[in-house]
């Protein structure tokens, strides 16, 4: 009798979770995005989103939750519903790095669901126009010479701007104190401002800056120029060896959201993904399109778990502290 009843109830929840995907979304959907607006995980998730909306048949709404370099965004992300009505958008840094930065009150694997792989985008080395340095061999001999460790702009404690940072220090033997921001757009601001004297950032958030003259780039992260800033040599190119980092990025619900609503929202992604105007607008941004194959749940499952094992043991090596 009890094994009909436990069965009964399993087959009631099952049928509950099938209806909410049918008739799924019937409301706006939140994006929460753990860096300030103007940023480039902000520039972004508000792309696809406009174009998600299309195929969703609802808006969805960006919120910007800012502070511990991402973490709080994504906390506020998993404590949600797993109703597919809050996505959690992030990258390297907060859906990897913060997991070895951070005592998270939550998991970053098992509490979440991934949905879809986003875009890459390799990190540039750019500094404030009054740096004299004009190659990227000029720039680490200045920074070397300085009787102060220049500063540098991040996005906070294990966001992928630091993190690039100390794997900059690590590879150059350069020393740098690191400013925190709630995003790498407010530091930009203050690099242009001259305020800080270089950042290692995201290529998106910068090029723009770069191409307008009012900062300095001396290299990406890539293996390869990009075709949207091809007189920007590779790090390799400019004689830094073994500097090579992209800075992925993803969508995520919380952990047991329905699988029909997670087929829905990656089915939505992809679509936007595949939008040629989406396409333009974010490679113009310096950004790499995800692989067609790679564009699933699973593949984003499986970089976060692979970046999780390459990345932990190089920021806790590198001892990175919250302050």
């Amino acid at each position: 009798m009890k094994k009909a009843v436990c069965a009964g109830l399993i087959g009631i929840l099952a049928f509950a979770g099938a209806a909410r995907a049918d008739d799924y979304p019937s409301r706006p959907i939140t994006i929460i995005v753990p860096f300030a607006a103007g940023g480039p995980s902000d520039a972004m998730a508000r792309v696809l989103a406009e174009r998600m909306r299309t195929s969703l048949g609802q808006p969805l709404v960006i919120e910007n939750v800012t502070g511990a370099g991402g973490s709080i965004g994504v906390g506020r992300a998993v404590q949600s519903p797993p109703d597919g009505y809050t996505i959690s958008f992030g990258h390297l840094g907060t859906h990897v790095a913060n997991g070895a930065v951070y005592k998270l009150s939550y998991d970053l694997v098992t509490d979440l669901e991934p949905v879809v792989l986003l875009p890459s985008n390799p990190m540039i080395v750019v500094s404030k126009n009054a740096v004299p340095a004009t190659s990227l061999k000029e720039l680490i001999e200045w920074l070397k010479s300085r009787p102060s460790p220049p500063t540098a702009g991040t996005a906070g404690a294990g966001s992928g701007s630091h993190i690039a940072g100390v794997y900059f220090e690590s590879v150059s033997g350069i020393k740098l104190q690191y400013v925190p921001y709630r995003g790498t757009a407010p530091a930009l601001n203050d690099l242009i401002a001259g305020q800080i004297d270089i950042i290692v950032d995201q290529t998106s958030n910068s090029i723009n800056q770069v191409r307008a003259g009012t900062i300095r780039a001396y290299a990406i992260t890539d293996n390869k120029r990009l075709a949207s800033a091809p007189d920007i040599p590779t790090a390799e190119e400019a004689g830094l060896k073994g500097f090579n980092m992209t800075l992925w990025s993803g969508m995520w619900v919380p952990k047991g959201t329905p699988k029909a609503i997670v087929t829905k929202l990656n089915a939505a992604a992809v679509e936007a993904l595949n939008d040629p105007g989406v396409k333009k607008q974010l490679e113009s941004q310096g950004l790499e399109m995800t692989p067609q194959d790679q564009l699933t749940p699973e593949a984003l499952g499986a970089r976060q778990k692979a970046e999780i094992a390459k990345w932990w043991p190089i920021i806790k090596a590198a001892n990175i502290k919250v302050d």
